[in-house]
């Protein structure tokens, strides 16, 4: 089964066809919400609203351990992740969709590992040379030329603390970093994912220039924000149909 986990401007699936809603109790504490179990276009999707469904979640208390449990203990075995970024890269303009292909962290304070037991079983590593599933890649590619829309194939997200948004000399720094987009979600999401063996990738809408960089070189205005969001999101939705569909769960 195909879990969907929405950010920021995705906390339903208007095109989701619910059977019901699951209250998963995980030994990490509460996932973000229910999930909510049901089909988009015949096929079994699990969805999650990552900030919970009204949004009241920040970036930094999200329960990603319990998120990525509950969807795993309901049969899950692949994971999309919807999430907004800002765009550091010129041709990341708002409105963007992109497929990010390498990750990294500068998240702290997050629980982070389910390896965290000491004394208990020997130490366990797992290999993140690639964070992201390239046959899940290429499917949520397909599924987005299929949906008639275009994206960037590739890109490194920089996964930020929040709530707040960067500095313009932080953005300098993540960009000499080699990060071409930045977002406060990425992390420690994919890397639990991987832990729990599920197949993991993510498709990012660009919904703003980050902090510095084009319209927000003095600022970011959220008015703009919010009218990308509306916009792109149903584009995302479209997507999502498609990649059920190829997915074949």
């Amino acid at each position: 089964m195909l879990g969907i986990i929405g950010g920021t401007g995705l906390t339903q699936l208007a095109n989701l066809e619910i059977t019901h809603r699951q209250v998963v109790r995980t030994p990490y504490g509460e996932p973000s919400g229910a999930v909510t179990l049901g089909r988009i276009k015949n096929h079994e999707v699990a969805f999650l609203a990552r900030h919970g469904y009204g949004h009241t979640i920040p970036p930094h208390l999200v329960n990603y351990r319990a998120n990525l449990w509950a969807l795993h203990a309901l049969g899950v075995q692949d994971v999309v992740s919807v999430a907004t970024v800002g765009g550091i890269h010129p041709e990341l303009k708002p409105g963007t969709i992109v497929i990010p292909d390498q990750i990294i962290d500068y998240t702290w304070g997050r629980p982070h590992t389910y390896f965290d037991t000491r004394g208990e079983g020997p130490v366990n590593h797992i290999d993140f040379t690639e964070p992201y599933d390239l046959a899940l890649r290429a499917m949520c590619k397909t599924a987005i030329l299929q949906a008639g829309e275009s994206c960037v194939d590739g890109g490194v997200y920089a996964a930020v603390q929040g709530p707040r948004l960067e500095t313009a000399a932080e953005i300098t720094r993540l960009e000499r970093d080699g990060a071409t987009m930045v977002g406060m979600t990425g992390m420690p999401e994919a890397a639990l994912a991987r832990e729990l063996g599920l197949k993991y990738a993510a498709i990012c809408v660009v919904a703003n220039h980050a902090a510095g960089r084009g319209s927000s070189a003095h600022g970011i205005r959220y008015q703009e924000i919010d009218a990308v969001l509306n916009h792109a999101m149903g584009r995302v939705r479209s997507v999502l149909e498609h990649l059920v569909e190829l997915h074949g769960c």
